[in-house]
């Protein structure tokens, strides 16, 4: 290096050094810029592929519905999978919010697998079951793995997977805005983590433009007309997010409920998902119809512009409840927008709100109050339907959130805010104030 080279390198790393010392944020953004970036490639192809081979999975089941009465063999194989080689990742979703709360030891990476080939099972033998647990899971598993090459602290690894959450979620639906806030918010009830606001977004887009690369399918919705926003429209919105809040209770409840039900009478894992499946596909054979199996997408559809049966949203919970109960894999989340969007639709006969607008709200309503995250859900109404419906999303959302209580899909969930606050008034002290 000549001596002029070697003046203009030390210019430089002064002039470097002092623009870092003024902008220290730079440092961050760089540093997560290029975490986001690598873990995102990742994610976002992992979930191309996940989405692909879904698509593939559901076509095959619906084009050949006698592989349905093998559900109970493919439970069966999920089920010793997990028993004897993924006991330390059965937790599932909660394990990913266990890491964020208490950091402990790097997720296994063999999570990613065993959730794709059980979910992949489950939708391919017609288990009622989503995708976003899958996405998360298996986002979480690839980004945790970088954790040590990056030498990253215990703080700056609950950012990782908090950003994980998010690309995961936003590449697997295609809402990469919803994605970030939804990793910022579904772990910690009332309270957002702003120093993992850069990389949760960073992460989600980054993911959402690499699945969009491949050339993944996302389904796009519709809603044909939004009415004025007015007194008496806000208030039949506060009476939908009633019934969606209370429907997201209802859920939950009955998700650990069944769930603690077939641990207690079934002590050997794998039969349960088996028994399951037999409930399962012999409900499919006397319904006489698939529409309440899988991730419903047809029907989901089908409620933003024609009537439902006024029942299909509780015949869906059903399905759902016995499906993940039992130990099959997947998600809630697009079953829950199945029944947000059904029980919405069946609203339409008694509040005066056009009937794709209270199948809208109802999609992402009681998604919201099933995992407590308001703020995700009203943008991702925004980022699905446009922004005419935000009004009406955020106010089902907020209402729905509020009326679900403290109940939640994911059991790690803490409570960092408690969502009212309860005055209690010492009348004894105030008369003797008096």
């Amino acid at each position: 290096m000549t001596k002029n080279n070697k003046t203009l390198f030390r210019i430089l790393k002064i002039r470097f050094h002092i623009f870092f010392r003024k902008y220290p944020s730079s440092i961050f953004i760089l540093k997560w810029l290029f975490i986001s970036l690598v873990t995102g490639i990742l994610i976002g192809s992992a979930s191309a592929f996940f989405l692909k081979s879904l698509e593939w999975v559901t076509d095959f089941r619906e084009n050949n519905q006698w592989i349905i009465f093998l559900l109970p063999l493919g439970g069966f194989l999920v089920g010793l999978l997990y028993h004897y080689y993924g006991k330390d990742v059965e937790k599932g979703n909660n394990l990913l919010i266990d890491n964020i709360h208490h950091s402990g030891k790097t997720i296994p990476f063999k999570m990613a697998p065993f959730v794709y080939l059980g979910t992949i099972i489950t939708h391919l033998f017609g288990g009622s079951a989503g995708r976003e647990g899958t996405a998360l899971q298996m986002a979480a598993a690839i980004a945790d793995q970088f954790s040590k090459p990056f030498r990253l602290t215990k703080d700056e690894r609950k950012i990782l997977i908090i950003a994980s959450i998010s690309a995961g979620f936003g590449s697997v639906f295609g809402t990469p805005l919803a994605g970030a806030i939804f990793g910022l918010e579904v772990f910690l009830i009332g309270r957002i983590r702003y120093n993992s606001l850069f990389p949760a977004i960073a992460a989600s887009v980054i993911a959402d433009l690499v699945t969009k690369f491949w050339k993944a399918h996302h389904t796009h919705y519709h809603i044909d007309f939004v009415p004025e926003i007015s007194f008496l429209n806000i208030l039949y919105a506060v009476l939908a997010g009633i019934f969606f809040g209370i429907c997201a209770a209802i859920f939950s409840k009955s998700l650990h409920k069944t769930s603690l039900f077939f641990k207690s009478k079934i002590p050997y894992a794998p039969l349960r998902p088996l028994v399951g499946g037999i409930i399962v596909a012999s409900a499919v054979f006397l319904a006489g119809t698939t529409k309440y199996i899988g991730l419903g997408i047809p029907t989901i559809l089908q409620s933003f512009d024609q009537q439902l049966q006024a029942y299909d949203f509780a015949v869906k919970m059903i399905f759902t409840i016995i499906t993940l109960a039992a130990g099959f894999k997947g998600g809630e989340v697009t079953p829950l927008f199945f029944i947000g969007a059904a029980l919405g639709n069946a609203l339409a006969f008694v509040i005066p709100l056009p009937l794709a607008l209270l199948a809208g709200i109802g999609f992402v309503a009681v998604f919201s109050g099933a995992t407590n995250t308001p703020i995700a859900c009203t943008i991702m109404a925004i980022e699905l339907f446009g922004i005419e419906c935000g009004v009406y999303a955020a106010i089902a959302c907020t209402v729905s959130y509020l009326f679900s209580g403290k109940n939640s899909i994911y059991q790690s969930q803490i409570i960092g805010e408690p969502k009212n606050i309860r005055f209690t008034i010492d009348i004894g002290k105030k008369l003797n104030e008096l």
